[in-house]
């Protein structure tokens, strides 16, 4: 049986999720969505980036996030959830730690809550249904 170094790839190229120093990204993922939850998870692992926590809700995800801490490059951050919305775990998530990097995800149609996601210190938003260049492009561009 050939092993993988028997078959070397014309366009190998280092995964999206990897750090310069080897480590993978970690992200949260905030959605009350599981199929969206899900979805997001398998973009991201399949370039490298490590999700290492989901929560279904604004609380949720406010409360996880400040357990993982530091350790947290990036959250996704749906608008829409139940308990607590995004755009106020965005902002009690700033308000603990300036430094966070937070991507709303979004349904068409709410750009005004997009708009002050962004004010309020969002590095990007995502549009459902999630085109996995789109997705995996905003989420490079806010690491940067």
């Amino acid at each position: 049986m050939k092993a993988k170094q028997d078959f070397p790839s014309i366009n190998e190229r280092p995964a999206d999720g990897v750090k310069d120093d080897g480590s993978a990204y970690r992200v949260l993922i905030v959605d009350d969505s599981m199929f969206v939850a899900k979805q997001l998870s398998q973009i991201l692992t399949s370039e490298g980036f490590e999700v290492i926590g989901t929560a279904a809700d604004g609380e949720e995800g406010l409360e996880k996030y400040k357990e993982l801490y530091p350790n947290v490059d990036l959250v996704t951050m749906d608008i829409t959830m139940p308990k607590m919305d995004g755009v106020t775990a965005l902002e009690q998530i700033v308000a603990f730690d300036k430094e966070a990097k937070v991507i709303m995800v979004s349904a068409l149609g709410k750009q005004d809550l997009v708009k002050k996601s962004l004010l309020l210190g969002a590095k990007n938003y995502i549009v459902k249904p999630l085109d996995r260049k789109k997705v995996l492009e905003r989420i490079l561009m806010s690491l940067k």
